[in-house]
Formats: C-alpha cells, sequence, structure tokens
C-alpha cells in the first residue's frame, strides 16, 4: 500500500480533541477543540490516514507534497440534500423575492418533472452537483428521494443515490402528491407499505417532512416506525415553517437528527439537549427564502450538537455550497468560524453517525480539503470566494 505525505500545511484543522487548541463544537464526548496544528504534516496510506502532526518530525513516505503553507481542514459532511430531480424553480425563487411567500407547494413541481425524466438524465444531474460539491471540498454528502413520490420512482431515486453515497435517505414522506389529496391516509399506507419495501433496498434511512401542509406528527410516526422495522435510521424534517411536533417526535423515536430546527420552544430546545438529536440547521435556505435564521446560540448555549448542511433542492436553495453555509451561520446565526467549521465537518459526521469521517487522525478516512488561504478562518472572512484548491476523499484527489 502506497503512502502520501502532504506537507507544509500551515494550519491544519484536525476535530481531534485530544489536540484541543480551539473552540470548535459540542463533540460527543463534550468537548470543544478543533485541535488545530500548525506549521503540520499528514501521511495517507490507502484510504486511511496514517500519521498526522508537525512537520518537523514528519515520518518518510512513498510520495510527497509540498502545500506551501495552505490551510487543511476535513472534508465538509454535508448531511442533507435532495439531489435527484429535474428541472428547476427559478420563477418561484424570482416570486420569492417579489414578495411571495416560501411554502411546500413547489415541491410538487419538480416531481413532476423528475417523474417524466430517464434514468440517465437523473444520474446526469446527480453527478455534475456532487462534481459542484466536491470542488468546494464536500466529501460525504447524504442524499435524500422524494420528488418521485411513487414506489417505482422512489426506488429508482434512491438506486440512483446509492451511485454516488453511502448515505441514501427515503423521503416518500416529502408531501402528498396530486394523485392522492383525497386519500392522505392511502399515500400513508402506500409509503410504509410497497414503496418503502422497494425503497429499504436502497436506502439507509428513513424521514418525514412533519409539517403543516405535509404530515402531522401520527402520520410521521407511522412511517418512522415502519422504516425503523426495516432497519433504516431515522431522520425528520422538523419546524421549518413554524413551530410543531417534528422536534418533539425525532426525539422521542431516537432519530439521528432534526434537521431545519428554525421555530424552536424551549421545551425543543431541552429535548434535543437531553436526547443527543442533532439539530441540522440549513442556513442557506433561510437565505434563499427571506426565512427567519435559527437561533443557533440558543442550542449551542443548551449544549445541543449542531451540524450544518446545504439542503441543495431546486426549490428552497439551489445551492451546493458548504463554505457558503459556514459564511452564513457565522454572519446570521451568530455562529464563532470554529463553530461552524466543526458543525460542518465533524457536526454532519455526528449527524450521520459516521465516527471516522471528519478527523484528520490516525485510522479515519482520509477526507480533507487543501484551502488557498493561512487558515480556516478565511471561509467566514471571504464569503464568495472559491478557496477550495483540492479536495480528497478517501485518499485519491478529486
Amino acid at each position: 500500500m502506497s503512502s502520501l505525505l502532504l506537507t507544509g500545511i500551515g494550519s491544519l484543522v484536525t476535530n481531534d480533541p485530544a489536540r484541543g487548541a480551539l473552540p470548535g463544537g459540542a463533540a460527543a464526548d463534550g468537548t470543544a477543540a478543533l485541535g488545530e496544528v500548525r506549521d503540520a504534516a499528514v501521511v495517507i496510506e490507502g484510504s486511511r490516514f496514517a500519521w498526522v502532526g508537525s512537520r518537523r518530525d514528519a515520518p518518510a513516505a512513498d510520495a510527497s507534497l509540498d502545500l506551501g503553507g495552505c490551510a487543511v481542514i476535513p472534508g465538509f459532511v454535508d448531511s442533507h440534500s435532495h439531489l435527484v430531480f429535474a428541472g428547476d424553480r427559478a420563477e418561484e425563487f424570482a416570486a420569492r423575492m417579489a414578495g411571495t411567500p416560501y411554502s411546500a407547494g413547489g415541491i410538487r413541481t419538480t416531481v413532476a418533472a423528475t417523474r417524466a425524466a430517464s434514468d440517465e438524465q437523473l444520474t446526469a444531474n446527480v453527478a455534475r452537483l456532487v462534481t459542484e460539491m466536491r470542488r468546494q471540498g464536500t466529501t460525504t454528502v447524504e442524499i435524500k428521494s422524494g420528488y418521485g413520490l411513487t414506489a417505482f420512482d422512489e426506488a429508482r431515486a434512491l438506486a440512483i443515490a446509492s451511485d454516488f453515497t453511502e448515505e441514501t435517505t427515503y423521503l416518500g414522506a416529502h408531501v402528498v402528491p396530486p394523485e392522492f389529496a383525497d386519500d392522505p391516509a392511502g399515500y400513508v399506507s402506500l409509503v410504509t407499505g410497497a414503496m418503502l419495501e422497494g425503497a429499504a433496498k436502497h436506502a439507509k434511512w428513513v424521514d418525514v417532512f412533519v409539517e403543516k401542509g405535509a404530515f402531522d406528527a401520527d402520520q410521521a410516526r407511522a412511517i418512522l416506525t415502519a422504516g425503523a422495522a426495516k432497519g433504516l435510521g431515522l431522520r425528520v424534517h422538523a419546524n421549518q415553517l413554524g413551530q410543531g411536533p417534528g422536534v418533539q417526535l425525532a426525539c422521542e423515536l431516537g432519530a439521528a437528527a432534526a434537521d431545519h430546527c428554525t421555530h424552536l420552544s424551549d421545551a425543543d430546545v431541552d429535548a434535543l439537549a437531553s436526547s443527543g438529536v442533532v439539530a441540522g440547521l440549513l442556513p442557506a435556505v433561510e437565505f434563499s427564502t427571506r426565512s427567519p435564521y435559527p437561533d443557533a446560540r440558543r442550542l449551542r448555549s443548551a449544549g445541543v450538537t449542531i451540524a450544518l448542511a446545504s439542503d441543495c433542492n431546486p426549490g428552497s436553495c439551489y445551492s451546493s455550497s458548504m463554505p457558503l453555509c459556514i459564511a452564513l451561520a457565522v454572519r446570521e446565526m451568530h455562529l464563532t468560524p470554529a463553530e461552524a467549521l466543526w458543525s460542518a465537518t465533524a457536526g454532519g459526521a455526528t449527524s450521520l453517525r459516521r465516527p471516522d469521517l471528519a478527523q484528520i487522525t490516525p485510522g479515519t478516512q482520509a477526507d480533507l480539503a487543501v484551502l488557498d488561504a493561512p487558515t480556516y478562518l478565511h471561509l467566514a472572512y471571504r464569503p464568495g470566494v472559491p478557496l477550495v484548491t483540492q479536495t480528497y476523499v478517501k485518499g485519491r484527489p478529486v
């Protein structure tokens, strides 16, 4: 197995609490550290990190690359996206910017376009977006279904997604499609029955959009329970458009994550903190919909683990940029740059229950991003600038 020494790293963020130096996020063991190493080096063997430390102590390797003082960070872990779709909703975005409030109804427009698209068209679109993500430092992405809403289309969406990621999520419960408008109970039966049977073989997770106009608590509980019985992990779209039962349901059922968390009661915050359910915050959605931003400081103060994710989709947020999410989280949600970076890397890994990701430490998966900057602080300091110059996934440049 060949080895590669990356040297000349001006600032290395490891997310390793044992190297704690700068405040990051609430790690699983309660520590808070980015574990920054200055003038650092890293050795990669195969798909894993083999050695991490100071440049002056670096061992020999089969090959070496001097990064010339660039900063290196763990690859971004985007724990919430919807990439299997066709068409776009640019006109809907323009209408929102002119004052039309956001609602979940536009999803049905994408459903119609996605059902009409070929497998080849859908695959090409996912490939385009994943490539776009890689160029911006994202090394792991979760991809949901949810724009097919038939047993056939949900299964094919997940089969396509599984060609690009291990983190696939069955979201048959995105909205009730038009053909079931007068029979939502019948649609829930489909989602928990034949649709689930076909989707489960391609999915790791099950998700539900718990919201007025989508699914209520009883419907969501039935769907999540059915998914769990098939061995799927639980995720929940929760409390995006208003206060509701989503967060409490996620905590009750032991979901890995409750995503959005825009409108939270004190009881919701307490439940997230006590249950360990990750709060997935998606600030580019608020940017794109002109909605209120979640109160990240309130969550941090309560000890809630936060993940930042893109929610890349054609409606409420057509952005794949995790650096944008970091900048928005710092500027609009009042996270520190260190907290935002931790949440976009280790927070996402925690949301996906992947302890092998988002730490640059011996034995973990060798995913990283090289920045054309002396420190990670530039991710928020220089918003909109393409700072990522190289991305490594499983030890290989992409």
